[in-house]
């Protein structure tokens, strides 16, 4: 344990004596003497700067250095590091918190203590370091009391995620929810909570027996619900055509599949409102054709049902594929021995074995509809969900943020209701397959009604997919496209133009900016989405602790709350100290990480459950470490789940409107931005440009990411179509 506890020391010390402690003061250590504003290191400013509540920061650290100190294997060596990880760790939460720019916070603080001569601003690089050397000295004594059989690395890990979802899920979350039972003064009360929780617009249910709307809740239940059940059966069918048929166009299927996912926002329901709209293509021509009386039903339930699958059938598809494909031939073929059919077959060992993927792909379409507020906003007509509900309490006439906090809560209970269900759906269960035996068999054929349903569901879709896509892809060439459908390139050259001036090439088009932008952030947040993702599954799947469940329930936290409240959630709690991003390029960063986590959490879950825990018994009897183990032995294991991470975080990041909205500043316009401000001034065609320009960015940064990670090579032979056709009764 010394050693690496002597370098988390170190760095710790660092952080206190040497890196300014306060942001905006650089990030090179300092030796000179502060300022009177906030700058320089905790040291050296609570010597010399008269900001003493920063010198106890000194004691846990040379607590630590004392733990250190003594000889290998000291009994109480785990139990101090511990206690001055956690002093440490506490302390420094309790002054951020406690102590804003003019001084005390909170008003009783002052009568308490009396007033303080002067403030602070936010954490900085070294508050930043020192806090995480706390962390990690804290797990190191934990591990060395025996907590995770004294694995440092997997204490560390569940102490470094508890941190993170703290400080970045649950702090800007609570902001919001607190004003639930707001009176308007800032007081508290239960019966103003109940009044809005039990609004009856919320709950009504006359519309079973009257010609009247159903309440908010029971529309985004309902909608939630189909939402996910056709994204689920959608996802399975794409995934079954591409990895257990010889359809031969697989590629360019799975390129259609995922081609929503890459849309920027409105242009899937604007596509829409153009093809089944009241004076939309399909509208026109059933009416001339067929006399069908010209309707606005696409505006409602219909209409968001449409736009919702289309959007979140992808997510799904990157689920299930993985799913699909870590299923055992072993386990069919052993079935098939005993003289099971090829239904029997399918419906006993096949379908339970994807249950882990149908149950996290319906989640996460389940959420991702209640959460969604862009496509009812402009489909909904006079069907209202909680998600605009939510949007216009916060930003509309009523301007009521207490409505709108308890119209989350709401949204988070509904959250939790799928994942107690979901949980209870799958059991505890072993959905394990993939073991360290040889297992190289094909696949087993498909029941012929599986197949010809599969066909059926997931041909005509990927066709109406590419039909839209290529309206999209065509209303960038025209001049105001289902008005005057004449050919333009203006669209493109406003967005995008290149010329040459006296310093070399100059970057004239007014979208430059915004997409350099947007790529610099996507490319950051991607990875570190997948990286705390993955590793989050890592620890709910392969480890055991108590509070398992609630560490899962938190991880789903910001997925469940619409993006226009964490927007302003992030707003009102990273506006000041102790932790100030607004209006810095980190806070867009932090808002995509922990917004599209869940997604790469699920994907982990559902392609880890598969892989048989032996194999990190193995590793870990032969002397690797869990690092080694997660390296060389899962990592190689989960490369669908990497590849679905990585996608849908880099492509959330490009196309997320909702969350981001309200946290882009002039000096960081993201693309989403940018095309609502076009979309708000009537400038359609340029937006639709800009947005095929994004959707053909993207599918080359996923086919980049495929070949970058490639595919799991886990012994089995290729399905062909010879393998797998139909053989004759």
């Amino acid at each position: 344990m010394r050693p690496r506890s002597a370098v988390w020391l170190a760095l710790g010390w660092v952080g206190f004596a040497l890196l300014p402690w306060f942001a905006g003061s650089g990030t090179q250590p300092t030796l000179a003497p502060p300022s009177p504003g906030p700058a320089g290191s905790a040291l050296i400013d609570g010597l010399t700067n008269g900001r003493w509540w920063l010198l106890p920061a000194a004691l846990p650290l040379i607590l630590a250095l004392v733990a250190t100190a003594l000889p290998r294997l000291h009994a109480r060596q785990p139990a101090i590091l511990l206690a001055s990880g956690a002093f440490g760790l506490a302390w420094t939460a309790a002054q951020g918190f406690a102590i804003g720019l003019n001084g005390w916070a909170w008003g009783w603080l002052g009568a308490l203590f009396g007033p303080l001569p002067l403030g602070q601003g936010g954490f900085g690089a070294g508050a930043a370091l020192t806090a995480l050397s706390f962390l990690f000295l804290m797990t190191n004594g934990f591990a060395g009391l025996g907590f995770m059989k004294g694995d440092r690395f997997t204490a560390g890990a569940i102490g470094l995620v508890l941190a993170a979802i703290a400080a970045f899920v649950f702090l800007p979350v609570g902001y919001v929810l607190s004003g639930a039972g707001d009176t308007g003064t800032g007081a508290f009360s239960a019966a103003a909570l109940w009044s809005r929780l039990a609004a009856p617009d919320i709950w009504r249910l006359s519309c079973l027996t009257e010609a009247k709307a159903c309440g908010v809740v029971w529309n985004s239940v309902f909608l939630a619900v189909m939402t996910g059940i056709a994204t689920t059966l959608l996802g399975l069918a794409f995934a079954l055509v591409a990895v257990r048929t010889g359809f031969r166009a697989k590629k360019l299927l799975r390129v259609l599949t995922v081609l929503p996912i890459i849309t920027p926002p409105f242009v899937i329901s604007l596509a829409v409102i153009l093809l089944f709209g009241r004076n939309g293509t399909v509208t026109l021509v059933l009416a001339d054709w067929f006399g069908i009386p010209v309707s606005r039903w696409i505006y409602g339930l219909p209409g968001v049902l449409l736009t919702q699958t289309l959007a979140f059938t992808p997510i799904s598809f990157l689920v299930m594929i993985g799913v699909v494909q870590g299923i055992g031939p072993s386990l069919e073929e052993a079935a098939q021995t005993l003289r099971a059919s090829r239904w029997v077959t399918f419906r006993t060992v096949t379908w339970p074995l994807m249950r882990p993927g149908v149950a996290n792909a319906f989640l996460i379409s389940f959420i991702e509809s209640l959460a969604d507020f862009g496509n009812p906003l402009i489909l909904g007509g006079n069907f209202e969900v909680l998600s605009t509900k939510i949007y216009f309490a916060v930003v509309g006439a009523q301007n009521d943020p207490g409505r709108a906090a308890a119209l989350g809560i709401i949204l988070l209970c509904m959250c939790l209701g799928a994942f107690w269900v979901q949980r209870q759906w799958l059991g505890k269960k072993s959905y394990a397959t993939v073991g360290g035996k040889g297992d190289n068999g094909i696949p087993s054929q498909l029941p012929r009604g599986i197949k010809i349903a599969a066909y059926a569901t997931a041909l005509p879709w990927a066709a109406f997919t590419f039909v839209l896509y290529g309206l999209i892809l065509f209303g960038g060439f025209t001049e105001n496209w289902g008005r005057n459908n004449s050919l333009t390139l203006r669209h493109y050259l406003a967005a995008f133009d290149l010329s040459w001036g006296p310093g070399g090439l100059i970057w004239s088009g007014r979208a430059w900016g915004s997409l350099f932008t947007t790529i610099e952030v996507a490319a950051l947040s991607a990875p570190l989405t997948a990286a705390v993702g993955l590793l989050t599954a890592y620890l709910l799947v392969r480890q055991r602790f108590k509070g398992q469940g609630a560490f899962e329930f938190l991880t789903m936290l910001s997925f469940a709350i619409p993006g226009t409240v964490i927007g302003i959630s992030y707003i009102l709690a990273f506006n000041q100290p102790p932790i100030e991003l607004t209006g810095t390029v980190t806070i867009l960063i932090v808002c995509f990480v922990f917004r599209n986590m869940p997604v790469s959490i699920r994907a982990g879950v559902a392609a880890m459950s598969q892989i048989d825990r032996s194999l990190d018994e193995c590793s870990l009897t032969l002397g690797a470490g869990s690092v080694q183990t997660i390296r060389r032995v899962i990592l190689p294991l989960l490369r669908p789940a990497i590849v679905a991470s990585l996608v849908y975080s880099f492509v959330r990041a490009i196309t997320s409107i909702s969350a981001v909205i309200f946290l882009v500043s002039p000096k960081y316009e993201l693309a989403t931005a940018y095309i609502v401000g076009r979309v708000e001034q009537g400038d359609f065609g340029l937006a639709i440009a800009y947005s095929s320009a994004l959707i053909v960015l993207m599918s080359v940064v996923i086919a980049l990411i495929q070949l970058l990670v490639g595919e799991r090579r886990i012994g089995r032979r290729t399905a062909t179509p010879v393998t797998l056709q139909e053989k004759p009764v």
